[in-house]
């Protein structure tokens, strides 16, 4: 019981980082979207708010990387699809009202402690793609290039996306984005 609390705080802690930010996401915030007890807040996370936001972190990182462990055996194309294909679903359940909470802490985090957790995330994510990506029909230089363009571009397009409240300027990247694979050696 105790373990689920915290867990349902730090997945709270995800929603909100991805919907609202890093500024607007708080222990309040969290307590009334899981429904915790108030004395939870110092009792799992004694260092406080930073102590949350990097367990939310850690966990939205891991989140993507179990997404992309299925992606094992595929092609790149199929990889690039499905990586985007993941980006488009939260676009799509959220109705424009959420991005990558990683994304979210990098940009606002002024701790060194919260950039490192976002640094590992996305170094992980860049790592996992282009192991995949190798596997899947790209030279090495080509695959770790191209998984750090696809996580680069794929963020950038949930961005415009969330801004313009709509899918054209993700489906203009995703479309590059796939031109941009069909003309690395190794593609068919």
């Amino acid at each position: 019981m105790a373990q689920g609390v915290k867990q349902r705080m730090v997945e709270g802690a995800v929603v909100l980082l991805a919907k609202h930010g890093l500024q607007a996401t708080s222990f309040s915030g969290v307590l009334a979207l899981t429904g915790a007890p108030r004395g939870s807040v110092y009792h799992y996370f004694p260092e406080g708010k930073e102590q949350l936001v990097a367990s939310a972190v850690d966990l939205a990182g891991e989140r993507a990387i179990t997404l992309l462990d299925e992606l094992e055996g595929a092609s790149a194309d199929e990889i690039t699809r499905r990586f985007l294909a993941m980006w488009r679903s939260l676009l799509e359940r959220s109705g424009f009202g959420a991005g990558c909470a990683v994304l979210a802490v990098t940009v606002a985090a002024d701790s060194p402690a919260l950039l490192e957790h976002a640094t590992v995330v996305f170094r992980t994510w860049r790592g996992r793609l282009a192991l995949l990506l190798e596997t899947g029909g790209l030279a090495p230089a080509d695959a770790a290039g191209f998984a750090s363009l696809l996580v680069a571009a794929s963020e950038g397009a949930v961005v415009l996306a969330r801004a313009e409240q709509s899918m054209e300027p993700f489906d203009l990247v995703a479309d590059q984005l796939l031109n941009s694979l069909k003309a690395l050696p190794g593609i068919h």
